[in-house]
């Protein structure tokens, strides 16, 4: 079976590319590289350098045929989305409704569809289930909460199979330090620079952290349990910024305090997902505790270090 993974050089992307094709999948990847350039040399993964609101990719689905599209590239940075909601929703909506019309036409099994926790807004230290009220507070939650009643528009309306994941906070090896979604990277950037971080607000905010090689299972178990609907994917716990930089600054035996800067605009307070629909219907759970998951982070950069690679 075929799987077309948009945003499959990015660092979710190329863990569920690599898992996919592992378990045997033959795995098309469409990336622009904007903000990612990994490309496996294990498996034979087909690559196609464009964007996936490019005309060409009308081709490419005639040429490859997908059974299963999983749709990860967006615009994902919350500040850009408040400075530019028109870039914003170009990207993020308008590209999802082209890429929902394609795999219409070419009768797609099932589109699986990366959301975010930011769907929900700030729930004032209420955990969301996937019945909670949808309040976003950014640009960028809008436009993934947009998109989800698209994709189910056209699984009324045309009977287009779907599973959309609404994702708490994921982590782990490949995840850029360089944007503002990558807290645990950044931190542990910082920590071994040995500059000290920077925590905007009072730290006391929470974050529900997922391992991204738990986020590639989820995307395995949706396309072989075949269940529409859409499902959380979390760990189900709230860890504060402030539990996080001592978490991680402990590892590299750091004392000093961090830089507190005031809030930043859009950024949610309290975020916590219950994961049990995907658990239900998918047989789905996570495994990596954050510890284990931050432990082999950091094993990772010192490798990388030391072999002055960034691969």
């Amino acid at each position: 079976m075929k799987v077309l993974i948009t945003g499959g050089c990015g660092f979710i992307g190329s863990h569920i590319a690599e898992l996919l094709a592992a378990q045997g999948y033959e795995v098309v990847v469409i990336d622009n590289l904007s903000s990612g350039n990994y490309r496996s040399d294990i498996y034979p993964i087909h690559y196609y350098e464009i964007d996936f609101t490019s005309m060409e990719m009308e081709g490419i689905f005639e040429k490859e045929r997908p059974e299963f599209v999983i749709h990860l590239a967006a615009q994902v940075d919350i500040k850009t989305s408040m400075e530019n909601p028109v870039f914003d929703a170009e990207i993020n909506i308008l590209g999802t409704i082209r890429l929902l019309q394609m795999c219409r036409i070419h009768e797609v099994k099932r589109f699986i569809f990366a959301s975010t926790s930011a769907v929900y807004g700030d729930l004032g230290g209420q955990s969301a289930d996937e019945a909670s009220s949808l309040n976003p507070i950014s640009f960028y939650g809008i436009s993934k909460l947009a998109s989800e009643k698209y994709i189910q528009q056209f699984n009324q309306q045309f009977g287009l199979p779907f599973t959309i994941f609404r994702y708490s906070n994921v982590y782990g090896p490949r995840q850029r330090s360089d944007n503002e979604g990558g807290v645990v990277p950044i931190f542990i950037k910082l920590l071994t620079e040995g500059r000290i971080p920077v925590i905007y607000g009072d730290g006391k905010q929470t974050r529900d952290f997922i391992h991204v090689e738990d986020v590639a299972r989820a995307n395995l178990s949706a396309i072989e349990k075949n269940v529409d609907g859409v499902m959380n994917i979390s760990s189900m716990s709230d860890t504060t910024i402030n539990r996080l930089y001592k978490l991680i600054s402990g590892f590299f035996r750091y004392d000093k305090d961090p830089l507190y800067l005031p809030n930043r605009h859009g950024d949610i307070l309290f975020s916590r997902l219950v994961n049990k629909k995907a658990e239900t219907r998918l047989g789905w759970k996570p495994r990596l505790r954050l510890e284990e998951g931050i432990c082999q982070m950091i094993q990772t950069v010192t490798v990388k270090n030391r072999e002055g690679t960034d691969k």
